[in-house]
């Protein structure tokens, strides 16, 4: 067997695993948009990046665990919205939460479509 036609193999390989795990990772994306208006995708979509967050190549981990910490703190804050909504304040907070996991669901998008990892996946922000 000769030595390059295995390097081209693993490289095809492992070009085609990338890129089944990015459309999995854009699917995650969609599910968390679609989320807000079903709730339940969401939820399906941190699982699905939980299950593929330690198999995937390194750029797209960080998709990964920029999803599972968006889901995450996103759940945080509509707990602390729903609680704190009895005082008004609340709707506040549920507005924010909103304008941010909308802001990091498209910077998301715009990094993955770009084959690009998310820089600092573990920021609170946008992680760029």
């Amino acid at each position: 067997m000769d030595p390059q036609q295995t390097q081209a193999d693993t490289a095809t390989v492992t070009s085609d695993q990338d890129n089944n795990d990015r459309t999995f990772a854009i699917i995650v994306y969609v599910l968390y948009g679609v989320g807000f208006f079903t709730g339940f995708t969401a939820l399906v979509g941190v699982i699905m990046a939980h299950l593929k967050q330690n198999e995937a190549s390194e750029w797209l981990r960080s998709h990964f665990q920029y999803q599972i910490r968006t889901f995450y703190i996103g759940l945080a804050a509509i707990i602390l919205g729903a609680v704190l909504s009895i005082v008004l304040i609340g709707w506040l907070i549920l507005l924010a939460w909103t304008v941010w996991a909308i802001v990091r669901i498209v910077v998301g998008l715009m990094q993955i479509t770009s084959n690009k990892p998310i820089p600092n996946p573990t920021a609170w922000g946008t992680g760029l």
